[in-house]
């Protein structure tokens, strides 16, 4: 499946490591949206914290790794990080993962 997601020209991009961005899309405190923007071979380095987190695949596809389990995610899929779970992702193809954060990652703001 190959899509392709476009956000406003106005967004707030903010670099995390080289070829991943991030843009906060909105917030409350008690939830927050964000997009990622990966190129092809970035990654997201393993971390963890203290929030329970949905993404979506929105598109590319991703090595997603959660508490030492890897797998390969594809346009159209999502996984989920239970709390202090370490996680991270290697992006396959130039891609993008859409995440909710609850609560809201004030870090990000």
């Amino acid at each position: 499946m190959q899509t392709n997601h476009t956000l406003p020209e106005d967004t707030v991009w903010t670099e995390v490591s080289p070829g991943n961005r991030r843009a906060v899309l909105s917030h409350r405190p008690e939830m927050m949206l964000v997009a990622f923007s990966f190129d092809e071979g970035a990654i997201g380095a393993l971390h963890s914290h203290p929030h329970t987190q949905v993404s979506y695949v929105a598109e590319g596809s991703f090595e997603v790794t959660v508490d030492g389990v890897t797998t390969r995610l594809d346009a159209g899929s999502s996984f989920i990080v239970a709390p202090n779970l370490v996680h991270g992702v290697v992006a396959l193809a130039k891609g993008m993962l859409i995440d909710t954060f609850t609560p809201r990652r004030d870090d990000f703001l």
